[in-house]
């Protein structure tokens, strides 16, 4: 029996987990993918959103404001990638200022700082160069910054997992039930019972909600595409460059990325399969068409790849947070949309401290807010480099050229907390195969780490789980060492 069970390990869940570890309480996290990060998580914009889009009074500007205001030292003590680099939602002609005039007013009241709108147009093109010819006004949010949403999701889960909360990948919930003192989850791998379960499950939230509630609710998937440029593209823009939002949401974005990147996107599409994250012929040119709209002379020749996430639209549209009446001990998560990455932290420290105080759980004494994080040659000086190679040549055989990781990094990632277990596994953790080749380059060698660490042959090594082996059988076993 465990004090609290969490479904899902994308970033809402691992940020419950995050919180809970500050409590003394048995806790589990139930993951259906092979990884953190395997969902919604791991397909969105890495926007630290500074609120001025939510509606006053929802749940969706409170957490938003929280998030973003946690986010900066929280990033700073996991050791994950942050960059405020603040945003500008432009307008492209002063008789629709009116609407830049509603997302100010909208965020004066959410609390957010700095909020101002711009018509000098040399002060406009003085903060970003390459806006639009056409920008008429633009308003200015200078809290708004960028994340590396996979470090974060996975930093958090870690953290949990050095302050003993179990990780199950691979488990995926198929029933829930009340039971005395509790609820009883029925999985592909057994029976899970907990006092307390935290429903964190993406654009299946709806699904194990209504499994103990009589008052329904409903999430659509909304998928967003995007399109990612080369590494150095980033200073393209200085700013999250956005459009004016509509009732789909933010519209696409052109912003640099915590890595360097210039990132272009999402489109937003309601469809019904809840694993549709293919990229479209259509999707993609409305993607290039818009970013191009506010933002000149983009680099579109050094798109790298393209991509396409689910984000969990509820039909309230609104993010459901607590317990249904009707389901004490049975926490929501649930319709975590856009600003849900800037929201989590905050989301997940609430939900914490909620159930460690249902649950009577003391506070855990030996929890730290710091984390020791991976080693990351690129981000070392020279001299730091060559000491580091000095003490363990393997920094020092360099797998993947267009991010420049070593070996070293590799391994510690198939080492971690919560160790990388196939090439997106690693990839999310040290970027290899994330540069210019995708992958081409690097891929056999990354596969030969995975396979010498988990002592397994290549042919069982994965692209993300699963069924998704990148060889099928060694043909030239004379190449093989």
């Amino acid at each position: 029996m465990f004090d609290v069970i969490i479904i899902g390990a994308g970033v809402t869940g691992a940020a419950a987990a995050w919180g809970l570890a500050r409590f003394q309480g048995k806790v589990c996290v139930l993951e259906k993918a092979e990884d953190v990060c395997c969902g919604t998580s791991k397909a969105n914009s890495g926007i630290v959103h500074a609120g001025f889009d939510a509606i006053p009074g929802t749940r969706k500007a409170y957490y938003n404001i929280e998030g973003s205001r946690m986010m900066e030292q929280l990033c700073k003590n996991l050791k994950v990638p942050y960059q405020r680099c603040g945003a500008l939602v432009v307008c492209d002609d002063l008789n629709f200022s009116q609407g830049l005039e509603e997302l100010y007013q909208k965020g004066i009241a959410n609390g957010v700082e700095g909020l101002e709108i711009i018509t000098d147009q040399k002060r406009l093109r003085e903060l970003e160069p390459n806006i639009s010819p056409g920008a008429a006004a633009a308003l200015y949010a200078p809290t708004s910054a960028v994340v590396c949403p996979f470090e974060l999701n996975l930093a958090m889960a870690e953290q949990a997992k050095q302050q003993g909360t179990e990780f199950y990948f691979n488990t995926e919930v198929q029933e829930i039930e009340a039971m005395e003192g509790g609820y009883r989850l029925e999985t592909s791998r057994g029976r899970f019972e907990s006092r307390y379960v935290v429903n964190a499950a993406g654009v299946y939230a709806d699904y194990f909600h209504n499994m103990v509630s009589e008052k329904k609710i409903h999430i659509t998937p909304r998928k967003g595409e995007y399109c990612l440029l080369d590494k150095g593209t980033g200073s393209h823009v200085f700013h999250t460059i956005f459009a004016l939002p509509d009732k789909m949401g933010k519209g696409v974005l052109v912003t640099p990325t915590a890595h360097g990147n210039l990132l272009l996107g999402p489109t937003a599409t309601d469809i019904e399969n809840r694993e549709g994250v293919g990229t479209t012929a259509e999707g993609l040119e409305k993607v290039m068409a818009d970013s191009a709209h506010h933002v000149r002379d983009i680099p579109v020749r050094q798109v790298i790849t393209s991509f396409a996430g689910l984000r969990a639209h509820e039909d309230g549209d609104d993010f459901i947070i607590g317990e249904p009446k009707d389901a004490p001990g049975f926490y929501d998560c649930a319709g975590i949309e856009s600003p849900g990455l800037t929201s989590a932290p905050a989301i997940g420290k609430e939900a914490a401290e909620v159930i460690a105080k249902a649950l009577c759980l003391k506070e855990n004494p030996d929890f730290s807010e710091l984390r020791k994080g991976q080693v990351h040659l690129s981000e070392l000086t020279l001299e730091e480099q060559r000491e580091l190679i000095r003490k363990d040549p393997a920094y020092g055989n360099i797998i993947c050229r267009c991010e420049t990781i070593s070996e070293g990094e590799i391994r510690d990632a198939l080492r971690s907390p919560l160790g990388a277990k196939s090439l997106d596994g690693v990839k999310r953790r040290t970027r290899a195969g994330m540069g210019r080749c995708q992958g081409g380059f690097c891929s056999p060698r990354v596969m030969e780490l995975i396979a010498r660490e988990r002592g397994i042959s290549q042919e069982e090594v994965t692209k993300a789980g699963g069924n998704s082996k990148v060889i099928l059988a060694v043909t030239k076993e004379g190449t093989r060492e």
